[in-house]
């Protein structure tokens, strides 16, 4: 039946309506993908005003070394033999040959003069406004020349008022004024995923910005300090240079980067700011750092140790040698103790107690928590000073462990007429388990379990009574250092 104009007319609009109602439906999605995509765009951080606001602090740094300037071997009425001394060094004497005589009066040539190269490049940052500045020990020791350079191509030349190379931390100064320091934030509120970006000289390039996340915090390299781990692109040149929040704050110092190629490869580490900080003080007012020793070699606390000692978790410094007559041995700490607990902080890593320690100022007297034979004592030290002679990082004794009973040793009196050799029992022969665990021949028993062993056959008593189901925990002593030793009886 053909349709009147009246109902074409209403059957189009009704076309019209549900074309345009799919359309909509249609392109619905794309309208909230597009609206999440540019939410997700806006929610970005934005660097450029940081960047105005920091980079004028930012510093490039080039240092010159001096090195021998070398003669020709090859001039008239040269020495035959200088030429084996330009590759060996003034004194080679190549076999065969003599010296040659010099005629009366006439001298050998003095040694040639030293000239000046180029040595290289960093990065720092102005810390205030009448000219410090901040960078890393390794770009500036060893060099007789330092050059700052400012963002605006004005070039100083600086002078080293105190650098710490245990920390890799360097303080520097140039004759300028009101120059703009940079904001020092605090670097204990850095949690993992923050936004961070760092300013610097990779290669040479001044003023490059690269930005990313704090991958880690507080990571442990072996080093005295802790680092902060992040993903920005930290490049050779970017050393010294600053770790920057979104506030525009200082919070680290660059310092390092772990790579297989020389260049970066996702791990860049900086030095925490309140680390730094603690040395400049220190730096600026005595040139060099002072730092506390209590005389203790530590640990690390395995997870069965921990269980074999009664500890509720894996935590703490275990003592392996106390220094005779040092502030530790005078606070009555023992090889075997585990600290826990130093100057009122926790010790959770065997690296805390030495940065804890070196922190601290000598002559303070502190308390110390050892976990021993499953109770916490407390006691207390007065921190002496470190000498340069101690100033490499506790050492990590060797692992220690020592052959007929139950746990495989055969024991004997400590072969010594030394007042000073250590009580517990000598070793004479380690096989089975104990040989298994690393006991060896000559090691000394101090202790088994909770149990201190004072003559073989109480130490013979002690074994009789363990537990075969459950291993044993030996304090053993090999030279001057001890070890705890986990052996699990036959």
């Amino acid at each position: 039946m053909p349709l009147n104009p009246s109902d074409r007319s209403i059957l189009k609009r009704a076309v019209a309506g549900a074309a345009a109602s799919l359309i909509l439906v249609a392109t619905a999605p794309l309208a909230v993908a597009q609206a999440q995509t540019s939410a997700a765009v806006a929610g970005l951080p934005d660097f450029t005003g940081i960047v105005a606001q920091t980079e004028g602090s930012v510093v490039n740094i080039r240092t010159t070394e001096a090195v021998p300037a070398r003669r020709s071997p090859m001039g008239p009425g040269a020495d035959p033999s200088e030429l084996f001394r330009w590759f060996f060094g003034p004194d080679f004497m190549p076999p065969g040959m003599q010296q040659q005589p010099q005629p009366h009066g006439k001298q050998r040539s003095p040694a040639p003069a030293e000239r000046t190269v180029p040595r290289g490049i960093g990065s720092g940052f102005i810390i205030s406004d009448d000219g410090y500045i901040l960078t890393n020990n390794h770009v500036v020791d060893k060099s007789n020349g330092i050059f700052v350079t400012m963002t605006d191509g004005k070039e100083y030349k600086a002078k080293v008022i105190g650098k710490d190379a245990r920390t890799d931390i360097a303080l520097i100064k140039i004759d300028a004024k009101d120059l703009k320091p940079l904001p020092i934030g605090d670097s204990n509120m850095l949690k993992k995923g923050q936004w961070v970006l760092a300013i610097g000289s990779p290669f040479g390039l001044d003023s490059t910005v690269t930005a990313g996340i704090v991958s880690a915090i507080n990571r442990d390299t072996g080093d005295y300090l802790p680092f902060i781990q992040t993903d920005v692109a930290v490049n050779p040149g970017n050393s010294g240079g600053p770790l920057i929040n979104l506030q525009g704050q200082v919070v680290g110092i660059n310092s390092q980067i772990v790579s297989r190629s020389g260049g970066f490869m996702g791990i860049s580490l900086a030095i925490p700011i309140d680390e730094v900080m603690r040395v400049v003080d220190q730096l600026k007012a005595h040139g060099k750092v002072t730092r506390g020793r209590i005389g203790v070699q530590i640990t690390e606390v395995a997870d069965d140790v921990a269980k074999a000692l009664g500890l509720d978790k894996a935590h703490g410094a275990l003592v392996s040698n106390v220094e005779p007559g040092g502030p530790a041995a005078k606070a009555g700490v023992r090889a075997g103790d585990v600290i826990t607990g130093f100057n009122g902080q926790k010790i959770e890593h065997m690296s805390d107690l030495p940065r804890l320690v070196g922190g601290t100022r000598p002559g303070t007297e502190v308390a110390v928590q050892v976990w021993r034979k499953g109770k916490v004592v407390e006691l207390k030290a007065k921190v002496a000073e470190l000498s340069d002679e101690a100033a490499a990082p506790p050492a990590e004794a060797e692992e220690s462990a020592a052959s007929t009973d139950m746990l495989g040793l055969k024991i004997g009196p400590v072969a010594s007429g030394d007042k000073n050799a250590p009580a517990g029992v000598e070793v004479l022969e380690s096989e089975g388990p104990a040989a298994q665990s690393g006991i060896e021949q000559g090691d000394i028993v101090l202790r088994v379990n909770d149990v201190d062993i004072t003559s073989p056959e109480q130490y013979a008593k002690v074994v009789k009574g363990l537990n075969k189901s459950r291993p044993a925990v030996l304090l053993i002593q090999r030279g001057d250092q001890s070890q705890w030793v986990i052996v699990k009886p036959e």
